[in-house]
């Protein structure tokens, strides 16, 4: 099941280091800060944790702007499913 909700910024735990594309961050600052947010990024809630694995240069756009919260696709999953993310 998959659900997509506000979720505050400081709640999601990114565990893979990303190298964002500075351009590109920009870009979706201006973008964000003019029309908001238009896709969600994807995330895992484990246990009652979330966890982001892509969306990095929007969730980086938001946390420049000073966003508290980012959309998000919420997919509910298993530890195990989690670890296979981190493999």
């Amino acid at each position: 099941m998959v659900r997509i909700q506000e979720i505050p910024l400081n709640q999601i735990q990114r565990p893979l280091p990303r190298h964002n594309d500075p351009q590109k961050v920009k870009s979706l600052m201006a973008s964000i800060a003019e029309i908001g947010q238009q896709e969600p990024i994807d995330v895992l809630e484990v246990d009652g944790r979330y966890y982001g694995f892509s969306g990095c240069h929007r969730y980086e756009a938001c946390q420049s702007l000073g966003k508290e919260t980012i959309l998000a696709r919420v997919r509910k999953a298993t530890p195990s499913v989690l670890k296979m993310h981190l493999a």
